[in-house]
């Protein structure tokens, strides 16, 4: 008897899988009932063909092999960024694109120095923990830093220390609300510790500061990330470090029976003069309207702890594979599509700035944005910033895209480094795959090559080129609707 019934629930299984599987010829589901129009069955199937290339011949992949393996971390002023831009620019000729150039721009030159160190002692037992500086962040002393530690779990508590504050190492354990389902709103909702936590402790005579890196995990691994100082003057700035967030947990548990224990850290980083670089740009001319310019991009620099692959080296190859998917299926655009590869925008969006301010000396017109900077995982969706007209638009192709599990379209920021183009005519957007994993990664040694996966990177470009040949065939900036 449960032999029979094990069989009938496999025969079931199989029949189910297969119901919910078969696709028609248009590239929808049989599940989507949506009735589609004649131009809407048209563009169903080019964006089919989109998919299909991505997964069958796309060259992402082995593109973000070549960037992280062979070239690796590339923090902006550093000779791994200076390689980066003659790869990129090699890539955009190689793959055929109309035009590419180079366009300079001077960016920060911060360098970590020699491995940082850390450890503390609690009933005779030295602790070490892995701790990594934050950029922009100044050097201990020769031979370390060393104070009785104060815990605050945010910059607000920090203010209301006041003056405890004075030759202590504030200790920032504001951890992420792992109640959020997005996990970048977690990492919104404490990320100004690590930014401004320096500069506000500085103020009350604070030696230095460590924070809880940016996860929504428990691992082993510190988080690097951007900080600044304000405009406090120089002498007042105080060194800031992240630790891991099980070192954070320990730490906070061992303060609690010994509050009078001290920390040690030792860091040698400084800031060096600006240095020269590039944004690496390439496009594919417009047959109607080649003035009209839709920018698609991501960041070519990346903290140097790791190999920059989920940040952003799955955003810089995605962005070219959607002019390598246009020119694969012979998808003529309308508009020129322009491939931008930003520098800095770790440390400073300086790449982003200079193509804001050159777009606008030039007087060119750009009808949209898109950018990728949110990793390689499993395609989402993307997120709107745009006038009431243009959001209404783009959330009517919900039924072309959600077959592809593109079913949020919903309206909020784009990007770091298209956001500087806004204005009330342009349509930014940014894509967004699945949260989940990100921040197990983001600016750690272990953002390699590894950690991405084949087809959740080639299902990311797809949907980007599937979303931008929409915005090429219908976003107008005269009057803003779908004719």
């Amino acid at each position: 008897m449960k032999k029979t019934i094990l069989l009938l629930s496999l025969s079931a299984i199989v029949n189910f899988s297969c119901s919910n599987t078969k696709e028609s010829k248009n590239g929808s589901d049989n599940t989507n009932s949506t009735v589609l129009s004649t131009d809407e069955k048209k563009d169903s199937t080019n964006i089919k063909h989109f998919f299909n290339s991505a997964l069958t011949e796309g060259k992402s992949y082995e593109w973000l092999r070549d960037l992280t393996q062979n070239i690796g971390g590339r923090l902006s002023g550093s000779p791994e960024a200076a390689k980066a831009v003659l790869w990129g620019e090699k890539l955009m000729k190689d793959i055929g694109l109309d035009s590419v150039w180079l366009q300079p721009v001077m960016v920060p030159h911060w360098v970590r120095g020699e491995k940082e160190e850390a450890n503390y002692t609690v009933n005779g037992e030295q602790k070490n923990v892995p701790i990594c500086a934050l950029g922009f962040s100044i050097a201990t002393p020769s031979n370390g830093l060393t104070a009785e530690v104060i815990e605050v779990k945010s910059l607000d508590e920090a203010k209301e220390m006041g003056n405890k504050l004075k030759d202590k190492i504030v200790f920032f354990n504001g951890a992420f609300d792992n109640t959020l389902i997005n996990t970048f709103h977690a990492y919104g909702g404490c990320v100004g510790q690590r930014f401004s936590g320096a500069r506000v402790c500085s103020e009350f005579g604070a030696k230095g500061v460590i924070v809880r890196s940016m996860t929504n995990g428990i691992d082993d691994y510190p988080h690097t990330g951007s900080m600044g100082y304000g405009d406090i003057p120089k002498d007042q700035y105080i060194p800031a470090a992240a630790i891991s967030s099980r070192a954070a947990e320990i730490l906070s548990k061992d303060l609690k029976e010994n509050p009078n224990l001290k920390f040690y850290f030792k860091q040698s980083c400084e800031t060096l003069p600006d240095a020269p670089s590039h944004n690496v740009i390439g496009e594919i001319k417009g047959t109607e309207e080649p003035e009209k310019i839709i920018v698609v991009g991501g960041h070519l620099d990346s903290w140097d702890l790791g190999e920059g692959a989920h940040d952003d080296g799955t955003g810089v190859v995605q962005s070219l594979e959607v002019a390598y998917l246009f020119k694969k299926n012979n998808i003529k655009p309308k508009n020129t599509i322009r491939i931008v590869f930003f520098m800095n925008e770790e440390n400073g969006t300086r790449g982003a700035k200079e193509y804001a301010k050159q777009a606008k000396q030039n007087n060119e017109i750009h009808v949209a944005g898109l950018e990728s900077d949110a990793g390689g995982h499993t395609p989402r969706g993307f997120s709107i910033d745009a006038n009431e007209n243009n959001t209404q638009l783009l959330k009517s192709w919900k039924k072309l895209l959600a077959p592809y599990g593109l079913h949020d379209l919903l309206k909020g920021g784009s990007g770091a480094d298209i956001s500087p183009l806004k204005n009330d005519e342009i349509t930014l957007v940014g894509y967004r795959p699945d949260s989940q994993r990100y921040f197990d990664y983001h600016h750690t040694s272990i953002d390699t090559f590894d950690k991405v996966n084949k087809r959740e990177l080639e299902l990311g470009s797809a949907s980007m080129a599937s979303l931008v040949y929409l915005m090429d065939k219908y976003l107008y900036t005269e009057d803003k609707v779908k004719p």
